[in-house]
């Protein structure tokens, strides 16, 4: 392990500063969960139904809008991409506070659509300010620098909610975000290289290198032609039309890149499920004032997991590490006490940021810089799906297991999914040799 990497790249100034820059803009909006529940229940007099379908709804605006938002960065820049985001978030939520629990929902979905892609913009400027061990350095520490943000951001959102103030609360969420995102327009991390410009080099060298691979492939027999399709976003086949213009453009979804945001999913079911399960397991013990110990351990180790990720000098697959959390968590059901769960939490909160960073990384070596916006956004809609996806699967089997239902149903589900997921790497290795 080589830890002079985290000084090497934070001597970056660029790097420091977009890690910190994505730090702090994440923390307004890591404590909007929280205070969008408790605003719909205690404020609005909703039940917990009513305010888990708010949340979902403004879920399902984000993963429908990371992907559109990641794509306006690619084609249009930084700059002109985050306006609409900097505008909606001090208005939106400024609003909804002041509203009906009818008209927050629609609020609450526009909201999720154009909210500020800060996940997907600091992922894409680290591709392309740091590449190779650095790559993976910095994402560790974008990883880490997020577990950070929630140990702040969810305490910090209950506080003021139950201090009675979650109408101020949601304003101030508004008003920060779209000054971090008037701060990222400021500073324009880059999202490209240097001598490249949104637009410029799809037209020109791209172009060329896909037209004389395009050759290639078909002089090639019929089995390579189907081996190249699956090489990356630089292969792809000669086509014209709307299916040639469809086919360019996903050109870079291939099924390794699928399988990446799968695991994403995946690490995103088992972390919202690990998560309901924590707060039921204490709950129905009546040992809720003691929730934040066992976060407290789970998150500092995810740090600590992180950072010894971010110094290894080689990747381990993110299917693997996602196997392991997974496995891990199941463990977690079988506590007996606040002191129990918190050190049963450890292991699988070590593979957390590694998980996370692994297959950001992976995704930003497969996926050209001209696609690369568009790749992060739905990397980030996959991890919010599996959030949306996790809480409610933990939910039904914490009502028919008890509090232990939440923890063995999202590491089971995570299991199955990793052993499909090798299962098809095994078979298509097998089918190409």
């Amino acid at each position: 392990m080589n830890f002079a990497l985290y000084r090497e790249l934070l001597a970056v100034r660029p790097i420091r500063r977009l890690l910190l820059a994505g730090m702090i803009a994440r923390i307004p909006h890591s404590a909007a969960g929280v205070l969008l529940t408790l605003h719909i229940v205690l404020t609005l007099g909703q039940g917990y139904a009513a305010a888990g379908a708010a949340a979902a709804v403004m879920t399902i605006g984000i993963a429908l809008g990371a992907p559109w938002r990641g794509r306006r960065v690619d084609t249009a820049g930084l700059r002109k991409a985050l306006i609409p985001s900097v505008i909606s978030e001090a208005l939106i939520w400024s609003i909804v506070p002041h509203v009906s629990y009818q008209w927050l929902l629609p609020l609450v979905f526009v909201g999720g659509l154009l909210t500020l892609p800060i996940f997907s913009v600091v992922r894409q400027s680290l591709g392309v300010l740091a590449d190779g061990d650095q790559r993976r350095t910095a994402y560790a520490l974008d990883a880490i620098t997020t577990e950070m943000v929630f140990m702040i951001g969810p305490a910090a959102g209950a506080v003021v909610a139950t201090s009675g103030f979650t109408t101020a609360g949601l304003t101030v969420v508004g008003l920060a975000t779209s000054l971090a995102g008037l701060f990222l327009i400021w500073f324009n991390p880059p999202t490209r290289s240097p001598e490249q410009a949104p637009g410029q080099e799809v037209e020109s060298e791209a172009d060329q290198r896909h037209a004389a691979e395009a050759a290639m492939v078909a002089a090639a027999p019929a089995h390579l032609q189907e081996a190249a399709a699956e090489l990356g976003p630089a292969a792809s086949r000669p086509s014209s039309g709307l299916r040639g213009k469809v086919s360019r453009n996903f050109a870079w979804f291939t099924a390794t890149v699928a399988a990446l945001f799968a695991v994403a999913a995946g690490a995103g079911m088992v972390l919202s499920g690990t998560d309901v399960g924590i707060v039921a397991a204490l709950e129905t013990g009546g040992r809720q004032s003691e929730i934040g110990i066992v976060f407290l351990f789970w998150c500092a180790a995810s740090v600590v997991g992180g950072l010894l990720y971010g110094a290894m000098h080689r990747p381990v697959p993110p299917i693997l590490l996602l196997l392991g959390m997974a496995a891990l968590t199941i463990p977690m059901g079988f506590a007996s006490d606040t002191w129990t769960l918190a050190l049963l939490s450890i292991l699988p909160g070590l593979l957390c940021a590694p998980v996370l960073s692994a297959a950001s990384e992976k995704v930003a070596d497969l996926v050209s810089e001209e696609r690369r916006g568009e790749a992060m956004g739905w990397y980030g809609s996959a991890l919010t799906a599996g959030v949306a996806l996790g809480s409610p699967l933990a939910g039904v089997f914490i009502d028919v297991m008890g509090s232990s239902g939440g923890f063995v149903s999202v590491g089971v589900a995570g299991v199955l999914l990793c052993l499909v997921g090798l299962v098809l790497q095994l078979r298509r290795r097998t089918v190409s040799a």
